[in-house]
């Protein structure tokens, strides 16, 4: 059973980079954050297996650079924030999007803490500089999740089941 979880958050983290890098071409729009909630919903805390897999798999694609060290932080902090909200009863696709959406909308304003190391005026020009792709990540992350969150949590959990 432990060969089969190894597997099966490695093929979800592969599935993750690859269709990140297949939407890259639509600046800021990509599935990673709502995969990342799906994943911690149906798989509760083997999303991070999987998340620190995809931010490998991203260092080893696009090489490791100052804002790989956020995505350290970054998306673990998303997979933590879906398990603490998704806590007691079922939660509607509305505040999923809503959450996910204020997620991308906050995206680079988590991702610029690494450059305070050149002082605070240097974070505070790299988030000033990304809030209009900050806007098309809060849109897109919400309207992504809106429409594809109910259905791959029941493809995933019908897998999951499956696999038990």
């Amino acid at each position: 059973m432990a060969s089969r979880r190894v597997v099966l958050c490695a093929l979800l983290a592969a599935m993750m980079t690859v269709l990140q890098v297949a939407m890259s071409p639509l600046p800021n729009i990509e599935p990673v954050s709502l995969l990342v909630l799906v994943y911690a919903l149906v798989f509760g805390r083997d999303v991070f297996y999987i998340i620190f897999t995809f931010i490998l798999l991203e260092g080893l694609v696009f090489g490791f650079h100052l804002w790989w060290v956020s995505y350290l932080y970054v998306w673990p902090l998303w997979g933590l924030a879906v398990l603490l909200l998704g806590r007691g009863r079922e939660k509607g696709p509305l505040l999923w999007a809503a959450a996910s959406g204020a997620f991308g909308l906050s995206f680079g304003a988590l991702c610029a803490l690494p450059y305070l190391a050149g002082g605070p005026w240097a974070a505070f020009s790299y988030w000033a500089a990304g809030i209009p792709f900050d806007l098309v990540h809060c849109g897109g992350n919400f309207f992504l999740t809106l429409a594809l969150e109910r259905p791959l949590c029941r493809v995933l959990s019908l897998a999951r089941d499956k696999m038990k």
